[in-house]
């Protein structure tokens, strides 16, 4: 409380101020939960799609750190776009791979196959070819 005169010869008490009347009945003015109204209220308006926007909105796209932020994340992505194909070839390379390791294998069991084959042909045409010379 601050003491005021109206006139020079009768002090006058001010009323209890709004902090002190919050203090003293939490639940005048709406309530002890109640939002306090004030000039910055008037500063954020609604845009197209319904939503809340602050008039500083527009200034804060030209702010250098924030560039500099969304362009950190557009680099990030498009690094993040291009691994994701990195990666996809590099499954593709070892996919690939892998194939022609099989068919290299299968080739290698077939030409073992035939190498046992001719192997066993020439054992037989020896055993036929010892009777040979006998005349000579």
């Amino acid at each position: 409380m601050s003491l005021r005169t109206v006139d020079a010869s009768l002090p006058f008490i001010e009323p209890f101020s709004r902090e002190l009347r919050t203090l003293t009945n939490p639940f005048q003015d709406g309530g002890l939960f109640s939002r306090r109204r004030s000039s910055s209220a008037s500063s954020s308006s609604l845009d197209s799609d319904g939503h809340k926007r602050d008039r500083h909105h527009k200034s804060l796209k030209k702010d250098p750190t924030i560039t500099a932020a969304r362009q950190k994340v557009a680099d990030a992505e498009t690094s993040e776009r291009e691994a994701d194909k990195a990666l996809n070839l590099a499954r593709a390379a070892v996919k690939e791979a892998r194939q022609h390791v099989k068919i290299l294998e299968k080739e290698a069991m077939d030409e073992a196959k035939r190498a046992k084959a001719k192997q066993a042909e020439a054992k037989t045409m020896r055993k036929m070819s010892k009777g040979l010379g006998r005349h000579g």
